[in-house]
């Protein structure tokens, strides 16, 4: 099992929270829902909870509950930059199919 960062990826996440000035790393999950059935939820984690699997990657914390692992599991995180836009993407081997806006997956 492990979830994985770009080097773009690990730079953005050491920077934010720089910024930020707290946190210890970033939170990857997913939630029913789109039309697709799953989409991501990523945020920056604060703390650390009983449920939370935590894998380091480029000296980044990344904390996945286990209900959302089995359906990330070996997902490599990328942070992309297309003109005006900047998002985190991600490359997850267990997706049979994703809607047309991107927002949302299927396994």
């Amino acid at each position: 099992m492990a979830i994985s960062l770009t080097t773009a990826a690990a730079d953005r996440v050491r920077s934010f929270l720089g910024t930020r000035g707290q946190g210890i790393g970033l939170r990857l999950g997913v939630r029913k829902t789109g039309c697709s059935g799953f989409a991501y939820v990523i945020n920056y984690a604060d703390e650390t909870t009983p449920a939370d699997i935590v894998f380091e990657d480029q000296g980044v914390k990344v904390f996945v509950d286990r209900d959302s692992l089995p359906y990330i599991d070996g997902t490599e995180v990328d942070f992309v930059k297309q003109g005006l836009n900047e998002a985190f993407k991600f490359r997850n081997p267990n997706t049979k199919g994703e809607c047309g806006c991107g927002e949302s997956f299927n396994v």
